[in-house]
C-alpha cells in the first residue's frame, strides 16, 4: 500500500555523517548480567549488501566486550531463495537474529517464528522509531522486529558514457531520459540501460507513481491488481525502459547480479540501490552518477518501490538476552549511524544529519513518492518463488497478450492472498 514518508523523509536529512555519533545507551550496559558467557555464540543473519564490514566487524567488538565469553557469529546469505532458508532455520532453531525484509516480517510473526518484542520496544530504542516505517515490524498490535533501514531505487549512470554521447545534464522527465537513452544507443553504447524484464520492484514503483497498487482490498478480501489501468500504464513505461536493453527478459536484477556488469563499461545506466554501484577498487567514483527515476513532469520524480529491512529475533532461541543485547547495539546512534554513512536510511529520529552524497540525493526526493507491499501476514506467498509478478513480466515482454496474462497472474496473486502461512 502507499505510504506517506512524511515523517521518515523529515527525518530523512538523516544519512550521511554521523557515524560518530555516539550510542544514547546508559554506559552501565553489564548491570545484571552474569559474570561470563562462556561457550554460547549468537547466530546472526543479516542479507547481502545490507550492512557494510566496517559495520560488522564493530559490532562484533563492542558486543564480545559487552558480553565476556559470547561469540557473535554473523553470516551473510543471499535474498534469492532466503524465504524457504529462513523458514526452515526458524523451525530447526539454526538462527537467533535475522534481517527480514520489510513485506517479509508480517509473514514470519504470522507463522509463531518471531520472538514478541513489544516488552522490549523501549529498551530497544522504539520511542526514536518513525512511526510509518515502524508498521512493517508490527502486526495485530505487537511489536516483533525492530525497524533497521529503508532505501530505494535510483538511476546509477556511467558519466564518461553519457559524455561521449553528448548529454551534458541529467534527465528530469521521463521523455528526457527516453532522449538520452537513443543519444546512447546511437553512440554505440551497448546498454543504454540494463534493465532485467523481472525486475519487478521497478514495475512496482512505476505502479505507485501512477497511482496505483499491486493489489487492492475489495469487499475485505485482498486481490491482484494488474488489470488495472495504473498497472498497464506503468507496464508502458517499463516495457520501453526495457527495450534500450539487453538484458535477458525473463532474469531479474540478481542472474547475474547487475552490479558485477556495470563496472565493465557496457551499461549507461542501470536501475539499482546504492550498493550496486561500483566500489571504487572496479571503477572511479567521480565516473559514477545518479539521479531520481523520472517521472512524467519534472516536478515529480517516478514512484518508487520502498526496499527495507527490520531486525527480528527467532521465537526458539535459546540466547534471548543477548539477542536483545545485539539488537540494542544494531538500534543504536552509534551503529544506525554508520549505516547512514553507507547511504541506507536509519529509522532514528535523532539522527538529524544532511544527506549530502550523490545517491541520498537522488534517493530522498524519490522517497516521497514511494509505496511498499501491503503488510499482511501471507504477502510472502506473493515473492515465493515461482514469483508471479516477475512471471506476469517475463511473458508480456516476450509477446504475451497484457490483459489475458495479467488476469492469468491476478488470479494467482489473489490464490496466494487467500492462502494461510
Amino acid at each position: 500500500m502507499k505510504r506517506q514518508l512524511i515523517a521518515a523523509v523529515g527525518v530523512a536529512a538523516m544519512v550521511v555523517g554521523v557515524a560518530a555519533c555516539g550510542s544514547s545507551a546508559k554506559k552501565d550496559d553489564n548491570a545484571g548480567k552474569p559474570a561470563n558467557y562462556n561457550g554460547k555464540t549468537l547466530n546472526v543473519w543479516l542479507m547481502d549488501g545490507s550492512a557494510p564490514q566496517t559495520w560488522q566487524d564493530g559490532i562484533k567488538a563492542d558486543f564480545e566486550s559487552q558480553y565476556p565469553g559470547a561469540k557473535l557469529n554473523i553470516q551473510i546469505q543471499k535474498w534469492d531463495g532466503i524465504g524457504q532458508k529462513v523458514t526452515t532455520a526458524l523451525s530447526e532453531g539454526s538462527v537467533d537474529v535475522l534481517e527480514v525484509g520489510n513485506t517479509q516480517t508480517a509473514g514470519y510473526a504470522a507463522s509463531g517464528g518471531l520472538l514478541d518484542l513489544t516488552s522490549s520496544k523501549a529498551d530497544l530504542g522504539g520511542t526514536d522509531w518513525a512511526a510509518n516505517l515502524n508498521a512493517s515490524s508490527v502486526l495485530d498490535g505487537k511489536q516483533y522486529a525492530a525497524p533497521w533501514y529503508f532505501t530505494n531505487r535510483v538511476v546509477i549512470y556511467n558519466k564518461a558514457l553519457f559524455t561521449k554521447a553528448g548529454i551534458t545534464a541529467t534527465p528530469t522527465t521521463l521523455d528526457e531520459y527516453y532522449g538520452d537513452l537513443d543519444k546512447l544507443k546511437a553512440a554505440g553504447v551497448q546498454d543504454p540501460i540494463y534493465l532485467p524484464g523481472e525486475e519487478w520492484y521497478t514495475y512496482f514503483g512505476l505502479i505507485a507513481g501512477e497511482g496505483g497498487q499491486i493489489a487492492k482490498q475489495v469487499n475485505g478480501k485482498w486481490v491482484g491488481n494488474l488489470e488495472s489501468p495504473e498497472a498497464k500504464d506503468a507496464f508502458a513505461t517499463f516495457q520501453k525502459l526495457q527495450s534500450y536493453s539487453t538484458a535477458p527478459k525473463d532474469k531479474d536484477e540478481a542472474t547475474p547480479q547487475q552490479s558485477t556488469l556495470f563496472p565493465k563499461g557496457t551499461i549507461g545506466s542501470m536501475i539499482g540501490l546504492g550498493w550496486e554501484a561500483p566500489a571504487p577498487k572496479d571503477m572511479p567514483a567521480d565516473q559514477i552518477g545518479f539521479f531520481s527515476v523520472p517521472g512524467k513532469t519534472a516536478d515529480k520524480p517516478s514512484g518508487v518501490f520502498l526496499g527495507g529491512s527490520n531486525l527480528a529475533i527467532a521465537q526458539d532461541t535459546k540466547n534471548q538476552d543477548l539477542a536483545k543485547g545485539f539488537l540494542k547495539l544494531a538500534m543504536s546512534d552509534k551503529f544506525e549511524g554508520q549505516m547512514a554513512s553507507a547511504g541506507l536510511i536509519p529509522n532514528k529520529t535523532s539522527l538529524d544529519s544532511l544527506a549530502t552524497t550523490e545517491f541520498d540525493k537522488a534517493a530522498l526526493p524519490a522517497s516521497a513518492n514511494g509505496a511498499t507491499t501491503p503488510n499482511l501476514a501471507n504477502w510472502s506467498n506473493v515473492e515465493n518463488d515461482p514469483n508471479p509478478i516477475k512471471d506476469f513480466l517475463a511473458a508480456v515482454l516476450q509477446g504475451a497478450d497484457y490483459d489475458s496474462t495479467a488476469k492469468k497472474y491476478d488470479d494467482e496473486i489473489t490464490k496466494r492472498l487467500g492462502q494461510s502461512q
